[in-house]
């Protein structure tokens, strides 16, 4: 099982990237004949391999990346090939305008560093694609400009109307969804995707999403270890989908819970059976059916047929079935050249210690020092404490960073040093103090560089995102520590937790502003109803009218509209959602385009049904039906009362002095009112 765990990289949900990760449209594909010639040099190898199971006698061709997307025509099999990425450049598979298509025996070989997918596929014609035995292993480094929606391993477009099978792959270590395929099912097609005897490692946001009604995900692992990159859920199922999982073996590691389901909008339904997991969470309305045989051990052996390497996809071998080993069993037998040691005997206190090498680093038992648990290694850094007793490590090129509080001794290759002779350029600390209370969100800014520590007892989280200088992340009962140099330009803070900069409390406010990004929605001629979420807090520019009727503000989102204007909104965090009704208006984040598509583009509900219950006497009862899609809304400041119920197209609730109202689509085709409640049904009711 092949990993580069020599460079540590950073999750980001913001959107920022001027090189989107975009992969609609034509340009820049590559036609089957362009492709011929840009291969005709290429290497060919054989295909026998010592893998420890039988290769096929298959050959096969090594593409060298060129920037490039290969456009998989209708019928086309595209097969025992290695793209690699040795190079630099990127290489994409594209099949996202054909329909009964084949990608088989395929291994992408090298890191990838680029914003772009390496696989972005749909059937368009209703038939039945596959994707089998690659391999993604080596996964992907996201670059220091990104649009947070690129760097899937393999994405499925939401035009995708058919069926593709995915089996027998692996794919590790990449940083927006290992097998990203959850957009047919909430904002596209409603194609359907099985999800088969794959492998998956150290994916963030998830290893696998699905969405659409009939989807699955069977036979499969995904796990998180300290080994890889990234950290995320095993499994995601979005609404509005009626999905499987079975006979799966998730482990979530430092992640919170292996398997999600849901999110605000429409209901989910999911059917789970024959599957070890340790933990769900759930979110929005969830159907949960719990078959037999669940349980909390995952066996993470890969599963049969899972290629371990990219010469053994491409020559049509599979995989023995052994599960992931441990590397610190392996010291003896290292390839890291050097040691350093942090030798506690005989001192009275606890030393904590951090440093950064420029190439690899890796725990060891050298000078008979034991393997401890409590030490953390993240790419090319390792942090913790000893007391009566040694830690040691080994690495490869230069020490870059030492950080020692305390009177250890540390020894590289066998000499004492003065950790004081070893420049540690990030001198400042801020640490972030969560509350079991709830939940505390942050972001800061710093003129110089920044990287995570575990200064104080902080935990190093892989869900913190380091982008430019700028960290976004949350707490809650833990703490989250950062070295950095130069000075802090903005921090905000939303939440219970207090902030500390070299030990000392300070005020957030003091740094910046509240909510230091821009939006701006800017229509184009059209009316076009919008509503937009982030994960911080949002409001109106100082500039714009806080009485506009038009534009209501509820906790994270923003609803409004605009025609051949523009509404600008201050906010913290990063945009997390967009729906737009009416057309395409241009969105702008800190003066930055986004792309719509990125984000879903669902449709938001255009019609408005209203229960007033404020000018009765006695509570009211209500049900009705609709022959569209329905879900709560805050229209005219309406509540959402957890007790009224929304049940595919039936509602059922009840009014007592305040406001029920719902979005819907479609026409109202029953409904009744017990008491003196009043109805009101607003039709278009976002273009009013």
């Amino acid at each position: 099982m092949a990993r580069d765990n020599s460079v540590s990289d950073d999750d980001d949900l913001a959107d920022r990237s001027s090189e989107s990760g975009d992969t609609t449209g034509n340009n820049g594909l590559l036609d089957r004949r362009s492709y011929l010639k840009l291969t005709g040099a290429a290497s060919v190898v054989g295909g026998g391999l010592a893998t420890g199971s039988a290769a096929a006698a298959e050959e096969y061709e090594v593409i060298e990346a060129s920037n490039e997307w290969y456009n998989i025509d209708d019928g086309e099999v595209f097969e025992n090939k290695i793209i690699d990425f040795s190079n630099g450049n990127w290489f994409g598979l594209y099949a996202r305008e054909s329909t009964d298509w084949t990608i088989r025996n395929v291994g992408f070989v090298g890191t990838h560093r680029h914003d772009k997918h390496a696989i972005a596929v749909a059937d368009v014609g209703g038939n039945t694609s596959t994707i089998e035995n690659v391999y993604m292993g080596d996964g992907c480094i996201r670059p220091s400009s990104y649009s947070s929606h690129g760097q899937c391993g393999i994405w499925v477009a939401p035009e995708h109307s058919g069926h593709i099978d995915i089996r027998n792959c692996n794919v590790q270590d990449w940083p927006n969804n290992g097998i990203y395929a959850s957009a047919p099912g909430y904002n596209g097609n409603g194609g359907t995707v099985h999800i088969d005897s794959c492998y998956a490692a150290n994916n963030y946001v998830s290893s696998y999403r699905l969405s659409s009604d009939g989807s699955k995900c069977t036979n499969s692992v995904a796990y998180n270890d300290s080994d890889g990159r990234f950290n995320g859920r095993c499994f995601w199922g979005w609404n509005p989908g009626r999905m499987t999982v079975s006979g799966c073996d998730f482990s979530s590691g430092s992640y919170n819970d292996a398997i999600h389901l849901g999110r605000n909008g429409e209901t989910t339904r999911i059917t789970i059976e024959e599957t070890q997991f340790d933990g769900i969470s759930q979110r929005g309305d969830v159907r949960l059916s719990r078959g037999s045989g669940l349980g909390s051990n995952p066996d993470l052996s890969m599963p049969e047929g899972v290629p371990t390497s990219a010469e053994e996809a491409a020559s049509g071998g599979t995989s023995s079935t052994q599960p992931p080993q441990d590397d610190a069993d392996d010291d003896a037998e290292s390839s890291l050249l050097n040691t350093i040691v942090f030798d506690g005997n005989g001192t009275a206190e606890t030393t904590s210690y951090e440093f950064v090498v420029s190439d690899a680093v890796e725990p060891s038992t050298d000078e008979n020092a034991t393997i401890d648990e409590a030490a953390t290694v993240d790419g090319t850094r390792a942090s913790g404490t000893v007391a009566d007793y040694l830690d040691a490590f080994r690495f490869d090129g230069q020490i870059e960073r030492l950080s020692v509080d305390g009177n250890a001794t540390v020894r590289v290759n066998g000499v004492e040093i003065d950790p004081a002779d070893i420049d540690d350029v990030l001198q400042n600390v801020v640490l972030i103090d969560g509350s079991d209370e709830d939940a505390t969100r942050y972001e800061f800014t710093v003129t110089g560089d920044v990287e995570r520590s575990t200064y104080d007892g902080a935990s190093i989280d892989d869900e913190d995102a380091i982008e430019d200088g700028t960290v976004y992340g949350a707490v809650a009962d833990w703490k989250d520590a950062f070295r950095y140099s130069g000075e802090i330009e903005e921090l905000t803070v939303d939440g219970p937790g207090t902030v500390s900069v070299n030990g000392e409390r300070v005020d957030p406010s003091d740094f910046g502003t509240d909510l230091p990004h821009v939006l701006e929605v800017q229509g184009t001629g059209t009316p076009v109803a919008f509503e937009i979420t982030v994960d911080g807090e949002i409001e109106l520019a100082g500039e714009e009218s806080p009485e506009d009727e038009a534009t209501t503000i509820s906790g994270s989102t923003a609803q409004s509209t605009v025609t051949d204007d523009s509404l600008r909104f201050n906010f913290s965090g990063v945009l997390t959602d967009v729906s737009l009704t009416g057309g395409t208006p241009t969105i702008t984040v800190d003066g930055e385009e986004i792309d719509l598509e990125e984000y879903g583009d669902p449709k938001l509900l255009p019609h408005a049904i209203v229960f007033d219950g404020t000018e009765t006497a006695e509570p009211s009862t209500y049900s009705f039906r609709v022959d569209g899609t329905v879900m709560k809304a805050q229209y005219r400041n309406a509540s959402i009362d957890d007790g009224d119920v929304v049940e595919d197209t039936t509602v059922r609730g009840g009014v007592g002095d305040w406001l029920d109202a719902y979005w819907f689509d479609g026409d109202i085709v029953d409904g009744q009112v017990l008491g003196d409640a009043t109805v009101d049904i607003q039709y278009n009711a976002r273009e009013q």
